[in-house]
């Protein structure tokens, strides 16, 4: 079933009827966009291969359409808040929707570092990303299959080695 069709009746995503009203954004589109093979397929590839957060696989395509960029450009933080955490379910409903199953960790992971901006900035476009991989978007859900990940985290093999050495 496309996604635009589910959204509307998943647990998290009924809650978003007003970003699917809003005519400043065509959600459906967005929804649409999300429902592309080789876009699944990148956000399950920077999970399992490259230790991202989903969104990491196609955030960059997704801010580089016209719409999206004129929307983040033209509204402040407050008013894309909305549309962010939208986007953010229907990452969830893609990812847990795919075979293997995955699930969400609980943890969120970077995806840009946000430019110095006073408390309660009203200014379009004040609440972007100075660097990182994304201009719009700060942080994103992880995902782990529910079979357990191919590769072991960085941190856990460094230990590995710490200790390894410190033995000899």
């Amino acid at each position: 079933m496309p996604l635009a069709d589910e959204f509307p009746n998943d647990s998290q995503g009924r809650r978003f009827s007003d970003v699917l009203a809003d005519e400043r954004i065509p959600f459906v589109e967005i929804l649409h966009f999300f429902d592309d093979p080789d876009r699944k397929r990148r956000m399950v590839e920077a999970e399992r291969d490259h230790d991202r957060p989903a969104l990491a696989g196609v955030v960059r395509e997704l801010e580089a359409r016209p719409d999206v960029h004129q929307f983040f450009s033209k509204n402040d933080g407050h008013t894309t808040t909305r549309f962010r955490q939208a986007v953010g379910v229907a990452v969830r409903m893609v990812m847990t929707g795919q075979r293997p199953a995955w699930r969400t960790t609980g943890r969120k992971g970077s995806l840009g570092v946000r430019a110095k901006v006073p408390p309660r900035t009203a200014r379009a476009a004040a609440y972007h990303n100075s660097g990182g991989l994304a201009l719009w978007f700060t942080r994103a859900e992880r995902y782990e299959l529910l079979t357990g990940m191919p590769y072991r985290p960085v941190a856990q093999r460094a230990q590995e080695i710490e200790a390894a050495a410190m033995g000899q």
